[in-house]
């Protein structure tokens, strides 16, 4: 794949990611940082060619591309790679690259083991999604491929917790019992999760909210529910939620009631 920039090189360097070749604008030979990592790479037997003006601007993904381009190695994760994780963040038809990518680094951010693009999700190595992902997709195993039910069912007979989000409906995310071995799946943008997906999940889960929005983009929602995950990881497994008297658990934050009783809606954004 094609990775862009001083940082994102460096990244896949010290993640050990080989790398086939590297392209140089002009400007580059000049700039302190792109000559390190130039040299970084050519010790390790890497060819490095440099450019003539103006062919950057031309085969570069972005409008102002930076000085240096490189060709790096990376092979996907199969599913059985994940068998024996602990926490999992999976995608279902997400199809905008920045938001996967934005997950991708996420999810490392947050200590996911593993991230599953199921079928229909944005390829993980497009330009966009790489740059999204700031380079967290060479610290994690990315699986990329296959039917999201299928998936699913196999995570489940590995002894995964399924949980989907939906808009309203779910349990409070606050008072889910995250210290388990569990999957969370995110849908699409636009429709979330599909009926066929969400009626196979062992649960589902929202995210109260306190303002007028409908709802939370798929990548901030994915953001919520991994560091809650975290957090409840190192607090232990307290959760410390609100029970009212009538036993549903509360939000002890102004405003954010807890989500109301009645059938998961799943439109707005495939997240809470």
């Amino acid at each position: 794949m094609v990775v862009e920039g001083v940082e994102l090189l460096s990244v896949a360097l010290g993640a050990g990611a080989p790398v086939e070749s590297v392209y140089l604008a002009p400007e580059g030979r000049s700039n302190a940082a792109v000559a390190e990592v130039v040299d970084r790479v050519f010790t390790r037997g890497a060819r490095v060619f440099d450019l003539a003006p103006g062919v950057m601007e031309r085969i570069a993904d972005t409008v102002t591309p930076q000085p240096l381009l490189a060709v790096v190695g990376f092979v996907p994760a199969v599913l059985e790679d994940v068998r024996d994780c602990s926490t999992l963040l999976v995608c279902v038809d997400v199809r905008d690259p920045g938001n996967a990518g934005t997950m991708i680094r996420t999810a490392d951010a947050a200590g996911v083991d593993a991230v599953v693009c199921c079928d229909g999700t944005v390829d993980p190595t497009n330009p966009k999604s790489i740059r999204a992902s700031a380079g967290s997709l060479f610290h994690l195993p990315v699986v990329a491929g296959g039917e999201a039910g299928a998936v699913l069912r196999v995570l489940r007979e590995w002894g995964f917790t399924t949980v989907g989000t939906v808009v309203r409906g779910g349990v409070d995310y606050a008072a889910f019992d995250w210290n388990r071995r569990v999957a969370m799946v995110f849908g699409n943008e636009a429709s979330g999760l599909g009926d066929s997906v969400a009626g196979g999940l062992d649960a589902a889960v929202s995210v109260p909210m306190a303002g007028r929005a409908e709802s939370l983009n798929v990548s901030v929602s994915a953001a919520v529910l991994c560091f809650e995950a975290l957090r409840r990881r190192r607090a232990g497994g307290d959760a410390s939620p609100h029970v009212a008297s009538d036993g549903i658990p509360r939000s002890t934050m102004p405003g954010m009631e807890a989500a109301p009783t009645g059938p998961p809606e799943r439109n707005g954004e495939g997240s809470p």
